[in-house]
């Protein structure tokens, strides 16, 4: 691990790489304002650097271009907020179009094909669910619907990872646990990623090559991201799904589930990551893939 923000005086959250892996963007905040884990996107203000998390700049002030995310090819970029979504001109700063937010209120993510939207919405019969919009024409359908969060794309900009609570569990006092689960882009199919109960799981992100993907979660409902989140996991899609833990209760749903392997990683908070290689400024002639 190696700090590429370097700021004592701040703190730094929501890291997302474009697509070239080249750039990245992140919202950075006060020290001492309490990072939440619902309204993450509108904290603090946009840094725009590059992926090596040298020549930061910021991009607006607090609470501007919240929801941000990255074109595939890094030289736009669309953020949402209460009044719709915009797709800026990261040179100019311009807004070179707008669409209705159709109900989506956070966590977007443009598709590695540039054709699609992917969010978290309220506009589909329930609250917190998993939505598509296609990127030119606003038109919005559900992927899944009730306590569904954090999605992202497959890099064929043809499925989304995303975290589900599903109804029914008996167990956390009937709460459940979150887990992680995959989806076509229209809704028509889903299935299980990762699930394990005394743990709830988010942040899904899969590889550039749609091999692996990468997760966080901890007992804590929100991810724990103001105790610098929990242990993250690497899993192969192959394996799919995985049970950890017991898995005495969920088997019996998931009769081809596997429990292994999943590699234990430090803790982390919505991660990212990207294939692109860069050299390691404290250690030249190195290189070092985030």
């Amino acid at each position: 691990m190696r700090n590429i923000t370097r700021t004592p005086e701040s703190s730094e959250h929501s890291p997302q790489f474009s697509r070239d892996g080249l750039r990245l963007l992140y919202r950075r905040m006060p020290r001492g304002e309490t990072l939440d884990n619902n309204h993450h996107g509108t904290q603090g203000a946009l840094v725009l650097a590059n992926s090596d998390g040298s020549a930061p700049q910021a991009f607006g002030g607090e609470g501007e271009y919240t929801w941000a995310s990255w074109s595939p090819d890094g030289k736009q970029i669309a953020c949402l907020s209460i009044k719709g979504i915009s797709f800026l001109d990261v040179a100019t700063r311009q807004v070179v179009r707008k669409l209705e937010r159709k109900g989506f209120f956070q966590q977007l993510t443009w598709s590695p094909d540039g054709r699609g939207l992917c969010g978290v919405a309220n506009s589909f019969g329930a609250s917190w669910s998993i939505a598509r919009m296609n990127a030119d024409t606003g038109e919005a359908t559900a992927v899944n619907r009730i306590d569904c969060c954090t999605p992202d794309w497959f890099p064929d900009s043809q499925n989304v990872i995303f975290s589900w609570r599903p109804r029914g569990q008996s167990v956390n006092n009937g709460y459940g646990w979150t887990q992680l689960w995959r989806a076509d882009a229209e809704g028509k199919s889903r299935s299980l990623v990762y699930a394990e109960d005394g743990r709830h799981v988010y942040g899904g992100h899969v590889s550039p090559d749609g091999k692996y993907v990468l997760f966080t979660g901890n007992m804590q409902e929100d991810g724990d991201p103001g105790r610098a989140g929990a242990p993250m996991g690497l899993m192969r899609l192959a394996d799919a799904p995985i049970l950890g833990g017991d898995p005495s209760r969920l088997k019996a749903e998931h009769p081809q589930y596997r429990t292994g392997p999943v590699l234990a990683l430090p803790v982390g908070w919505e991660p990212c990551w990207t294939r692109h290689e860069f050299r390691s400024a404290s250690e030249p002639g190195k290189e070092a893939t985030r």
